[in-house]
């Protein structure tokens, strides 16, 4: 179980994404975008990304913007730190921890120290009606990686 200090300083870590989110701006000439909605709730998101041309492709910038509840916008400027300058590879594995991280609240905390501040949103696996909120920017990642141009909906 999370103590109660470390469940404070997630707290701050979140509220310090919503209301200040990284990365969140339109990139110029972006190789790929997405576009997200969450109809429960009303999020949208739009996910842009830059990708290298190297041996493997690499996401060389990354940028979001939209409108939505604090969750919803922390988790979109976590993700934006968490997957800048990584592989499309690396950014599936760490979508798919992130997803089980926030899907299956039985699964023990220390699981997931590879996500590093990800983990601040690990406590939404108690809300499930927060979950689509934490994982429209990481289905709309997913959309924009796969060039899918149909709008993502979460639900």
């Amino acid at each position: 179980m999370v103590s109660s200090g470390l469940d404070d300083l997630y707290q701050e870590v979140v509220m310090d994404h919503g209301s200040s989110p990284r990365n969140m701006c339109k990139l110029k000439n972006p190789d790929t975008t997405a576009h997200g909605f969450n109809p429960f709730c009303g999020d949208i998101v739009d996910v842009e990304l830059q990708l290298a041309k190297t041996e493997e492709e690499k996401i060389s910038n990354i940028g979001f913007y939209g409108k939505g509840c604090a969750i919803s916008m922390a988790s979109a400027s976590m993700m934006t730190e968490a997957v800048m300058g990584v592989s499309v590879s690396q950014a599936k594995n760490i979508f798919a921890d992130f997803h089980s991280m926030v899907t299956n609240k039985s699964i023990k905390i220390d699981s997931y120290q590879n996500l590093g501040d990800l983990e601040a949103l690990s406590g939404v696996a108690n809300y499930p009606t927060r979950i689509k909120c934490a994982m429209l920017s990481w289905h709309t990642l997913v959309a924009a990686l796969k060039k899918d141009s149909a709008t993502v909906k979460t639900e």
